[in-house]
């Protein structure tokens, strides 16, 4: 014991010494990089999540009985109104078109035979050689005669209908799916199932939901009033997180709040030249709620969170000295948060090297390269 009490008083004083070195000389500023920020008017929006909706659909059905003959369309083609797309059997109906033409045709000869006799009846009438009932029931003949020709041209005109419908047309401009049926398949009036199913997708619907409270706003015009003197754009992002290019519109709003959920569903109407958009995709909805005036737009790898969670900013003042600062965010915008309050025009605020400094500690500071681009995207 003593003598490993000898050898640890012997390694302490060894070490005393070493201890008492001076440090490595000092660096210098650590280097980091900014932005300078630069005060805006930003437009602040609220996300909705929405489904989109084609704007028109029709489910192509049959209107007469028959066997399916020919299919007269691609699958997933583009088709305009009257376009053919299915072709019925129509011998029995071109049958039921001759017989309603000949229908027609003794009807007409009867009708001439009655007017005929009327006539006659009526210059024998002149001369006292007949009754006037005679004369009264040849009217009646001729006269049933004629309406008897216009019920046969009536059976002519759904006789010509139903041939006509034998070749099953397009009830609406868009984009035909696939064919739920097949050559040689029989095919009944009214029946359940389509034969296929036209969307049109050019533009398209987005139903999204928002609170009564919000609506309530929307209605009072006080959104209007914050957003005095900027277009209300509504913005669309995908479910990749891309933003839609087209913007779109708000064109009605149920009249209508959900009992359980307190929400009222908004429609939206947006162009889809490109088709990109399909119905029942899952999208959110960018709608704009007011104006933010002289705020910034901080990149979000600029804000951090203390420990009492309060968002904060290292800024490299004009003395490349770092100064923490305790910021208001008011929301995201892309890939920055706007800032209200804790930051100002022209401050440089630091993005890289966080980790190196503290307040207080002398930086080198270096503006990013892409900050101009950022600045003119996030305004955008």
């Amino acid at each position: 014991m003593k003598r490993f009490a000898i050898a640890v008083l012997v390694v302490g004083a060894a070490a005393v010494p070493a201890l008492a070195q001076p440090g490595p000389p000092n660096a210098g500023p650590t280097p980091v990089t900014v932005v300078a920020l630069e005060a805006q008017d930003v437009t602040l929006t609220s996300t909705l999540p929405g489904r989109v909706l084609a704007s028109g659909v029709a489910e192509v059905r049959p209107q007469v009985n028959g066997i399916i003959t020919d299919r007269l369309f691609h699958e997933g083609a583009n088709v305009e109104v009257g376009d053919p797309l299915y072709r019925i059997d129509d011998a029995s109906y071109q049958a039921i078109v001759a017989a309603a033409k000949a229908q027609v045709s003794q009807a007409e000869a009867q009708l001439r035979a009655a007017e005929r006799e009327a006539t006659r009846v009526a210059s024998l009438i002149e001369r006292n050689v007949v009754s006037l009932q005679a004369s009264d029931e040849a009217i009646a003949k001729r006269d049933s005669a004629a309406a008897q020709l216009e019920v046969a041209k009536a059976d002519l005109l759904a006789a010509q209908i139903n041939l006509q419908r034998t070749t099953i047309s397009a009830p609406l401009s868009g984009v035909i799916g696939r064919t739920l049926t097949t050559q040689g398949a029989l095919v009944t009036d009214g029946q359940a199932s389509p034969l296929a199913v036209i969307r049109t997708i050019d533009p398209v619907l987005v139903d999204v939901t928002q609170s009564a409270a919000e609506l309530i706003a929307w209605r009072r015009g006080e959104v209007a009033e914050r957003l005095a003197g900027t277009e209300p754009i509504v913005s669309l992002i995908l479910a990749d997180g891309s933003t839609y290019g087209p913007t779109g519109s708000l064109t009605v709003a149920e009249p209508y709040v959900n009992e359980q959920t307190g929400v009222v569903t908004l429609r939206m109407e947006f162009p889809n030249p490109e088709l990109l958009l399909l119905p029942g995709m899952y999208v959110q909805v960018e709608m704009p709620q007011a104006v933010a005036h002289n705020v910034v737009l901080a990149p979000q790898q600029g804000i951090t969170r203390d420990r009492r969670g309060r968002p904060i900013a290292m800024v490299a003042n004009s003395d490349d000295i770092v100064e923490e600062r305790v910021v208001s965010v008011m929301q995201a915008l892309g890939n920055d948060w706007v800032v209200s309050d804790g930051l100002k025009q022209g401050d440089r605020l630091i993005v890289e090297g966080l980790q190196k400094i503290r307040p207080g500690a002398p930086v080198a500071p270096e503006l990013r390269p892409t900050e101009t681009k950022d600045i003119v995207a996030n305004a955008g």
